[in-house]
């Protein structure tokens, strides 16, 4: 138990240590142009997300007319589209495969070292 300690104790100082490295900044004057075409892209990414098939599919099967849909999208602030495209962006679809795989992976791995499970045949617990 007195190793485990041990362990924890120096990812912990690891972690703290790494928060006081200095992080580059970099500022810079962003032009009316940029501004104007990241709220035209967040529209399209809005619009695009509404032209797949089972998006369309899903808002006919609740009763929602596509027409009215792009009424509101069209009638969306600047702030608004941008929010949508952002939540869109964040949407739980599956698409995030590897990274929940990748999570499970890391879990286990972490078991199989505390000596908790036995999955992998190349880790040794640390009791």
């Amino acid at each position: 138990m007195h190793r485990a300690k041990k362990v924890v104790a120096v990812i912990a100082s690891s972690c703290m240590l790494a928060a006081w490295l200095p992080m580059p900044a970099h500022a810079a004057l962003v032009g009316t142009q940029q501004v104007l075409h990241a709220d035209s892209a967040a529209r399209a990414h809005i619009n695009a997300w509404l032209a797949r098939d089972d998006v369309r599919q899903a808002l006919l099967g609740n009763g929602v007319d596509a027409n009215q849909v792009q009424a509101r999208v069209d009638a969306l602030t600047d702030e608004e589209a941008g929010d949508l495209a952002n939540r869109i962006d964040r949407l739980p679809a599956g698409g995030d495969f590897l990274g929940i795989l990748l999570a499970v992976f890391v879990i286990l791995l972490i078991t199989d070292i505390l000596g908790l499970t036995k999955v992998f045949p190349f880790t040794r617990p640390v009791r």
